[in-house]
């Protein structure tokens, strides 16, 4: 068991009631309507009272006005993947509404602005209006701002039905709003009058409620491309070169936001040591990034699928050039311009080989908030000690959501500048080296960066054929050593790419792999598996190439499912690819339909294979 998921046990004071600390709260707004003040602060009010929460934001792609769900799921237990029940709808869309209504489960919460004159046809569920204008009339609100905090009184109702404590709220409010006391103030009054109109006029007949919990105490809130930044930060980088990107564009931002602070020159007079440019389109932002990675700066970039599919050629010379560049791939759901604001995993195999020609690229696959931040610095060792382009592949509901993660750590080893040569290296060489030159038998030369004084330190970087010192070349034999110079580098890629997240139970009846942010539904899963008696073991795939330990996890199985989000099996295939051997044992359970992986639908899909 994890360290995460050891904290996350409830502790001995915890309740048994199943309505208790246990149930989803699916909040129906519409886009641009200020929402997310309201979601994010039930969220954290409900975090500091010590309670495992995770948050799930379904929002449309235009900027105002379409519909946008955001769902919070309480789980005692510590479980944060996406449910697909809805114990408690909170209605504020009347174009949703008879969908909102539909979807509470018996037994059930429905809350709705009284403004909304639609029929509640619905007799198995607790209905509650709420006088969302009156209320804001009331609060004193500018006129201008009434629309932005209206949904405060829904955030006031819900803490008096489920017993939320306002001193929690207002925590909330003061981290959201960074301590400014106008808009805490105002936003909270509003909360404050709906809780005491509710005290006054509701009587509550649902059974689902709230009480503290210890379980949140050593762990923070982030989402992932926050983490990102900082753990790109921490790796040392010194430039940043992108263009806007759903869902990708809150990384640089974060960069932008955080490296001002953190990366200034004290015997400068506060010089920044970074750089970070907002390019012109995709194309130049990887461009300018190989260029700064050529030079010796630790050089990143990030996007998402139809940004990578322009940056594909600068990808292809960076990996040919061998020139250490990070590219980090916020992954939403494609073909073509898709669906932006959805989540998915179908860039595995264009990632990994991004580039025409044999080309093949070494992936990052973070599965956790804190493992973004891990593989934020831990990308671009990668990168300067293999000399080549990495990808790192996130996604939207990783990227942009609000996880519950243990504190990041400082890293804990040297920064990694790989095989770089100074003037000294070149004297003791009495400058006979080849750029392109392998000298240790790993595939990875040896490189000069300029302002190397040396005067043998100069070489030719090509896109095109050359030798082992740079010289230009069309010479078969040249060609095909170099090609196998690249492949014996991408092998040797194994040993320094993070090894997979392997979970074991006794006497498994099936093996589970999976990549990326699908890792809390499978955990839940193999929770539900065990309880009708279906032990499993579990591995997270955290990069490609794969390693020995992913082998040896196939080899000791007879049935292994994988589980990725997207359509077409991506991992699977490329697990075929290296293990056809191995072929028999693998089942792709794969499925994709924009929103976060459930258990319910790995349960289900597995269970449609165990039952034939």
């Amino acid at each position: 068991m994890s360290s995460l998921q050891n904290a996350l046990q409830p502790d001995s004071q915890a309740v048994a009631d199943p309505y208790v600390n246990d149930f989803s709260i699916t909040v129906a707004t519409v886009n641009g309507s200020g929402s997310q003040t309201s979601n994010s602060t039930l969220l954290r009010a409900l975090f500091k009272m010590g309670i495992p929460v995770s948050g799930k934001n379904l929002f449309p792609s235009n900027i105002q006005g379409l519909p946008t769900w955001y769902t919070i799921r309480v789980s005692r237990d510590g479980f944060i993947a996406r449910r697909e029940e809805h114990e408690i709808v909170v209605a504020m869309n009347p174009a949703t509404f008879a969908r909102d209504l539909a979807d509470v489960l018996p037994n059930g919460a429905f809350l709705y602005a009284d403004d909304i004159r639609m029929p509640i046809n619905r007799k198995d569920v607790s209905v509650y209006p709420m006088p969302v204008k009156a209320l804001v009339r009331e609060s004193g609100a500018p006129a201008e701002l009434r629309d932005y905090v209206a949904n405060m009184v829904y955030v006031g109702v819900l803490a008096h039905l489920l017993g939320i404590h306002l001193d929690k709220i207002y925590q909330a409010l003061e981290f959201h709003f960074k301590g400014k006391k106008k808009p805490i103030e105002m936003n909270y009054q509003l909360v404050h009058k709906a809780v005491e109109w509710a005290k006054v006029n509701l009587e509550k007949t649902d059974p689902y409620r709230v009480e503290p919990m210890n379980a949140t105490s050593d762990l923070i809130m982030a989402d992932g491309n926050t983490a990102a930044a900082l753990g790109a930060i921490y790796g040392g980088v010194h430039f940043v070169s992108w263009y806007p990107i759903t869902p990708a564009s809150s990384l640089a931002e974060g960069l932008h936001a955080f490296l001002p602070t953190m990366r200034k020159d004290p015997e400068e007079e506060g010089k920044n040591t970074f750089a970070v440019i907002q390019a012109e389109d995709e194309l130049a932002a990887i461009g300018m990034a190989v260029g700064a990675g050529w030079s010796g700066l630790r050089a990143m970039t990030s996007t998402s699928g139809p940004g990578l599919s322009l940056m594909t050629e600068y990808a292809g010379l960076a990996y040919f050039a061998e020139v250490p560049i990070v590219v980090w791939d916020v992954q939403r759901v494609g073909p073509s311009t898709g669906l932006p604001t959805r989540t998915a995993q179908g860039d595995l195999t264009f990632a990994h080989l991004m580039g025409h020609g044999d080309t093949q690229q070494v992936v990052l696959i973070p599965g956790s908030v804190n493992e973004c931040f891990e593989f934020g610095w831990k990308a671009f060792d990668l990168a300067e000690r293999l000399q080549t382009p990495i990808i790192v592949l996130s996604d939207l509901d990783l990227g942009m959501n609000q996880w519950m993660t243990e504190p990041f750590r400082y890293p804990d080893t040297p920064i990694d500048r790989g095989k770089v040569l100074w003037e000294e290296d070149l004297d003791r060489l009495g400058g006979d080296w080849g750029r392109y030159r392998d000298l240790d038998g790993d595939g990875i030369p040896y490189r000069t960066l300029p302002g190397n004084r040396h005067p043998q330190a100069a070489y030719f970087t090509r896109g095109t054929g050359h030798d082992e010192n740079a010289r230009y070349s069309e010479d078969n034999e040249v060609w095909h050593k170099l090609l196998d110079r690249l492949k014996r580098k991408f092998n040797t890629a194994r040993q320094y790419v993070p090894k997979p997240i392997i979970e074991s139970m006794p006497n498994p009846a099936f093996g589970i792999i999976s990549m990326g942010s699908t890792h809390p539904a499978v955990e839940e899963a193999r929770h539900q598996f065990s309880q009708r008696g279906l032990n499993s073991d579990f591995l997270r795939i955290r990069a490609v190439p794969f390693t020995e330990e992913v082998h040896d996890f196939i080899d000791q199985h007879d049935r292994l499912y994988v589980v990725e989000m997207n359509r077409d099996g991506q991992l699977y295939q490329l697990l075929l690819i290296e293990y056809p051997q191995f072929a028999h044992k693998l089942i792709s359970v794969a499925y994709t339909d924009g929103l976060p992986m459930t258990a319910r639908r790995v349960r289900q899909s597995i269970l449609a294979f165990e039952e034939k």
